[in-house]
């Protein structure tokens, strides 16, 4: 008798990536406490799938967790123009219109909405919160129904706002 052991999956990063990304993902996810692994296998899932939005989205949170904001928000930056690229829409979120399809979870739209709110928490803890206003301004203006529950950190930027008053 041949008895086969599924491992369930850590996160589900998505519908519709290769089964060889997925396990660089998974395996990354099971790795956070050995940054410098995790780390390897995710620029290696994105060196050999570029296109896949949810690599660019695991990797930027591993390094906001540990504390490589520049990094991370480089990573942001990325997905931000793959996203536009796939959705068809500007990569400028002052500019953008909202009309992407925003709504599907797996969608280049609200890939670029995530990594929208993303850049503004990597901008809150640079102390930059001018720039996290205008990007929650623009998440605001294209998510006003916020799916991607960008209000969390709007309370924050009023938060730390009001402690510096």
């Amino acid at each position: 008798m041949n008895v086969t052991t599924l491992m369930p999956e850590r996160v589900i990063f998505g519908k519709n990536i290769p089964a060889p990304i997925n396990a660089l993902l998974q395996e990354a996810a099971g790795s956070t406490g050995n940054f410098a692994h995790a780390e390897q296998l995710l620029l290696r899932a994105q060196r050999q799938a570029p296109e896949q939005l949810p690599v660019y989205t695991a990797l930027y949170k591993l390094y906001f967790y540990n504390g490589y904001t520049d990094k991370a928000e480089e990573v942001v930056f990325q997905s931000l123009h793959k996203a536009a690229k796939q959705g068809g829409f500007h990569y400028d979120w002052a500019t953008v219109q909202a009309g992407a399809d925003w709504g599907e979870p797996d969608s280049a739209g609200r890939a670029y909405l995530y990594s929208l709110k993303a850049l503004a928490f990597v901008r809150l803890r640079q102390n930059d919160y001018g720039s996290a206003q205008a990007i929650l301004a623009s998440l605001q203006r294209l998510d006003p129904a916020d799916v991607v529950g960008a209000n969390v950190i709007r309370d924050l930027a009023a938060s730390l706002a009001e402690e510096q008053a």
